[in-house]
């Protein structure tokens, strides 16, 4: 019988991984897809909390760019995340999955204050912990948010939940003669510059011996696979 190589895991999804074939929102296939994905993880016992984005609703640097203070842009792209927990939430909720939802900006009427203790006591319980909010902080993406929030909680791996099956060395989509990397080292996705997750969030995990599996989380079971330890996606860790 199989045994999951995992008990407690980080699965940060993108804000981008839940449009689907839209151009900004939530896609309804894909929410379903991952949160029946999520409750098989579940079943097997697994601890699981997921940092979302909220890239489908809000990119700070984006409006940044265009004129906004960047403080404000960043702190209404954490809102976006909010949006992304609940939708989840809900979706997980339907499926008889038992949720807490975490916020690092204080909202009580629909969510938890991000409370580290809390948060593990929620995972001792077989409950899903999703954290919104990013890290509650300007200037730090929810890739970082990701990367301290999986250590905080004692995670053994941070699981990046793409729409591309792993890393490769240019754009798979523009580019037929695209590489794909299965394994590299934390100072290989630096030296590359691949943007796995951005610089602050790679060196928290590269210093905290935190080994990263990107892959593609709109294909149904890929979550479960990668519990498992199935060589799926591309495995980043300490070289």
């Amino acid at each position: 019988m199989e045994v999951p190589k995992y008990k407690r895991i980080l699965l940060k999804i993108s804000g981008e991984a839940l449009v689907g074939k839209s151009d900004y929102g939530i896609d309804p296939d894909i929410m379903e897809n991952i949160s029946e994905q999520i409750k098989g993880v579940v079943k097997l016992g697994i601890e699981i909390a997921v940092v979302v984005g909220g890239g489908n609703f809000w990119r700070g640097v984006s409006a940044s760019a265009g004129g906004m203070d960047r403080t404000t842009a960043d702190y209404v792209g954490m809102l976006a995340t909010v949006m992304n927990a609940m939708g989840l939430q809900d979706s997980l909720e339907k499926k008889n999955v038992t949720t807490r939802v975490q916020s690092s900006i204080t909202m009580q009427e629909i969510a938890e204050p991000f409370i580290r203790r809390r948060a593990l006591r929620h995972l001792e319980k077989k409950r899903v912990v999703i954290f919104a909010g990013g890290t509650g902080n300007p200037y730090f993406s929810t890739d970082t948010a990701a990367a301290l929030r999986a250590l905080e909680i004692n995670a053994e791996i941070l699981f990046k939940a793409t729409k591309v099956d792993g890393v490769y060395d240019k754009d798979p989509k523009k580019h037929a003669d695209a590489r794909k990397y299965e394994e590299l080292t934390f100072m290989e996705v630096l030296d590359k510059d691949l943007k796995i997750l951005d610089s602050t969030a790679t060196s928290l995990c590269m210093e905290n011996n935190l080994p990263i599996v990107v892959f593609d989380i709109t294909r149904p079971g890929n979550i479960r696979d990668v519990v498992f330890g199935k060589k799926i996606g591309t495995l980043v860790k300490k070289g």
